[in-house]
């Protein structure tokens, strides 16, 4: 098996490590940009054009794809972005009874996201200085439970004993709010994380990557994953698709495309035509609606003129023959 790495400093790749064409799923719609795959052959050239433009725009940095020649397929390895675009909280597993968390006198470490895949749940914080925090409207995104909401609006009524139980029941896990006592934790929406993946892993393989690392119970068919643009349009993967050739044919630049993962009940796709008017006010749009009314009215009187006149000759042409029969 040959192995050859992209360098930071995106120098050329010797010719001969790959063949003229190299066989990578991949396949996208010019028009719209929609991620489309099937094995597909593509010039050597044109793939590492697409993978130095990746690499030299993250130079020095962990996500530069790595490549690998196996039985004359070219395969792309690295760490892929996913954005936590969830509007539910998900449940995580509870930990084993012999665990024990790490309360504030020990310093917690945090979970590096590019550690690889590795579970993260261990590294648990707990979440000290209630009151401070319950005065920061932009954490209540992130609280697990709707009681724990009941909690923050009613916090002077809490007694120091209440406090301190709520506090036990509270930690962090990679800036996320959790709830230990619940199980239930909605990671703040947009907000990255990240997993090592191949061209080779499918969307659904990601998927359940992802929710392994951070031990999550809900069953990987309860989402999906999206290419979100900058313009608004929003296209969601097909389970077979491959997230990180996707990544790849999008570019590296994350305020182009972003790829989000979100409930497949609750994921709304876009195209492009809708995602062109995402962005208008409504008395703008109203605008636009009236223009397509009267644009579609002309267009109905076009039509029924056109074809009564050709209704009115035909008749009058049967009309003519049906007389010249009688005349006979």
């Amino acid at each position: 098996m040959k192995r050859k790495s992209l360098q930071s400093e995106c120098s050329p790749t010797s010719a001969h490590i790959y063949p003229d064409h190299c066989r990578i799923c991949v396949v996208h719609n010019s028009d719209l940009f929609s991620t489309f795959f099937f094995f597909f052959f593509f010039f050597r050239s044109d793939l590492l054009s697409l993978l130095k433009t990746y690499n030299c725009y993250h130079e020095g940095k962990s996500f530069q794809l790595r490549i690998r020649e196996e039985e004359g397929e070219l395969i792309v390895e690295g760490l892929l972005n996913i954005s936590w675009g969830l509007k539910r909280p998900i449940r995580l597993q509870m930990q084993d009874d012999n665990e024990r968390f790490h309360f504030p006198n020990e310093e917690s470490q945090s979970v590096l996201e590019s550690n690889n895949n590795k579970v993260a749940s261990p590294t648990l914080t707990s979440v000290d200085g209630l009151g401070p925090e319950e005065e920061t409207p932009q954490l209540l995104r992130t609280r697990s439970d709707a009681s724990f909401m009941n909690v923050q609006r009613r916090s002077k009524l809490h007694n120091p004993g209440e406090l301190q139980r709520i506090k036990r029941n509270r930690f962090s896990i990679n800036g996320h709010f959790y709830n230990h006592k619940t199980s239930v934790f909605t990671p703040a929406y947009g907000s990255v994380t990240n997993v090592r993946v191949n061209s080779r892993m499918t969307t659904q393989q990601v998927l359940n990557l992802l929710l392994n690392k951070f031990r999550v119970e809900n069953s990987a068919d309860e989402f999906a994953l999206y290419v979100v643009h900058e313009s608004g349009e929003r296209i969601r993967f097909k389970d077979t698709e491959y997230p990180l050739v996707s990544r790849v044919l999008h570019g590296p630049c994350e305020k182009i495309a972003k790829i989000f993962i979100m409930e497949r009940d609750l994921g709304e796709e876009v195209t492009y035509d809708v995602a062109q008017y995402i962005k208008f006010e409504m008395p703008v749009l109203d605008s636009f609606v009236k223009k397509l009314r009267e644009e579609e009215e002309r267009e109905i009187y076009k039509l029924t003129t056109k074809y009564s006149a050709l209704k009115s000759m035909i008749l009058q042409q049967l009309e003519e023959n049906a007389e010249n029969t009688e005349g006979v």
